[in-house]
């Protein structure tokens, strides 16, 4: 039986911290005198204060977190977080609506980068820079950042972690001690980040610029502070730098950990994700650059590279950038993206989708089963890096294969039914589950969601939900199972 009190407990924490990340677009509306700080004022106090109230409500029931525990706190954290994000959204931005302001909130944490909002450049910075914090916030894992302080709380985090690990195998531990290994993660993504931030800045980006979209590259989230995302920017160096911190975001941050501790780049080779991923996604970006040039859309293959490179990696690795309107493209180009959208980036990074490995397993498995009908009493088995993979892993990936599945169909069929064209649904369904923002159609790389009704948008919502915390940790909490004893 799930117990609530410790978990809310634990929530009561989250809020109180979330609150406080807010201190940053504070510090910047105040020294920019953007007109925004009230509105921060307004959620900080708000936030940290609900999250206060609900500590002491719930101080008695402190208790080690079981697994059914873990994964109710990370759908609460993930659900609601965002509502308490969109405070200085709806305090600062005049006639936007929860519906919308809640879409926002959830695409940063997300990491989808998905967006509804217009006039970005003429936003308060403190708003834009608040956006791509939240990006920058969940492409970690909120919670993963909240293990390591759980035992300052006397909580275990151990299941917690499990819970929001991506990917098929999460028992997998970087260090003896979780809350080590979460600490361990977040100092490689900090220090990747910086380093994000100073090359942008040394591309030519101003400061500001070069966090908040250090920030979004990082979490692979793709917001911006121009509608015209780095079109915006006109530059071939601070494309190149984008491509280069995508492509490392986009690898499991465990692996940058092991690189970092053991100083040797064959942890790269020994991932069995790692190098699968740099040769879908580089390869794809040179042959989509073959095939523009060979349709005529640009005159020259460097001109075709830089922008089918930037592009198709955006995409493939779900941050979400463009640096072009890609619609415009042969259609063939922008429907190849989406696929690798649903498929390229590694477990345990920041990008989403099914992940590289679901991918490699799944064809290592029908390879089996092809082998089977030859050989029908042979043992066959299945490895990966090396190791064998059992059984267990790989029906746990098909039935993940089959409700993802489901969910594109479902949630394509409910957009379409309220009269979205299926183009438009269908893109926006495989955007919002892989996390990765800008779909086709109405939902194009030169448009963006705000068109949509607030039906349509929830459906968005949802679907975004489910693809960051991979359909089961939220669907199993609605299961009769999960509440008996």
């Amino acid at each position: 039986m799930v117990r609530l009190f410790p978990i809310l407990h634990v929530l009561s924490a989250v809020i109180a911290i979330f609150g406080l990340t807010m201190l940053l677009p504070l510090g910047l509306a105040h020294a920019l005198e953007d007109g925004a700080a009230s509105a921060y004022d307004e959620a900080i106090l708000l936030t940290f204060g609900a999250g206060a109230v609900l500590w002491v409500m719930t101080r008695e029931h402190k208790g080690e977190l079981q697994t059914r525990d873990g994964f109710l706190l990370v759908s609460l954290v993930w659900t609601v977080l965002p509502a308490f994000a969109t405070m200085p959204l709806l305090f600062a931005i005049p006639g936007l609506s929860f519906t919308d302001a809640y879409f926002e909130t959830v695409s940063g944490l997300t990491t989808s980068g998905a967006t509804v909002l217009t006039g970005l450049d003429h936003l308060p910075p403190s708003l834009n820079l608040w956006r791509t914090q939240l990006v920058w916030m969940g492409g970690m894992g909120v919670v993963v950042l909240a293990v390591a302080v759980l035992p300052l709380l006397g909580v275990g985090g151990a299941q917690v972690f499990r819970a929001e690990t991506p990917g098929p195998m999460k028992d997998q531990k970087l260090t003896p001690r979780i809350a080590q290994t979460a600490k361990g993660l977040w100092l490689v993504y900090g220090i990747i980040t910086v380093a994000c931030i100073g090359a942008f800045k040394w591309a030519g980006m101003t400061w500001l610029d070069a966090v908040m979209h250090g920030f979004s590259t990082m979490g692979l989230g793709g917001f911006s502070s121009h509608d015209d995302s780095f079109a915006w920017f006109k530059s071939a160096t601070i494309d190149y730098v984008t491509v280069v911190f995508m492509l490392v975001a986009g690898i499991n941050f465990g692996t940058h950990f092991l690189f970092l501790r053991n100083r040797s780049l064959g942890v790269y080779r020994r991932d069995p994700e790692a190098l699968p991923y740099l040769a879908v996604t580089l390869g794809s970006s040179v042959f989509i650059a073959l095939f523009l040039l060979d349709q005529a859309v640009y005159e020259d293959f460097g001109t075709a590279l830089r922008y089918a490179l930037f592009n198709v990696v955006s995409i493939a690795t779900t941050t979400g950038f463009a640096s072009t309107d890609y619609a415009l493209w042969p259609i063939f180009a922008p429907v190849w993206m989406l696929f690798l959208s649903s498929f390229a980036t590694c477990s345990g990074s920041t990008g989403g989708g099914i992940k590289m490995i679901r991918a490699e397993l799944q064809l290592k498995q029908a390879w089996r089963e092809l082998r089977r009908i030859v050989h029908p009493r042979a043992f066959i088995p299945v490895k990966l890096g090396g190791q064998l993979v059992e059984n267990n892993i790989i029906f746990a990936v098909l039935a993940f294969m089959l409700m993802y599945g489901a969910t594109l169909i479902v949630a394509t069929m409910l957009l379409a039914f309220t009269g979205l064209d299926i183009v438009s649904a269908f893109s926006a369904v495989i955007a919002c589950i892989n996390n990765m923002g800008p779909g086709l159609g109405k939902v194009g790389p030169s448009s963006n969601y705000q068109g949509l009704t607030d039906f349509q948008t929830w459906v968005c919502t949802a679907t975004m939900l489910l693809g960051r915390l991979e359909l089961f940790t939220l669907l199993v909490v609605f299961t009769p199972s999960f509440w008996r004893q």
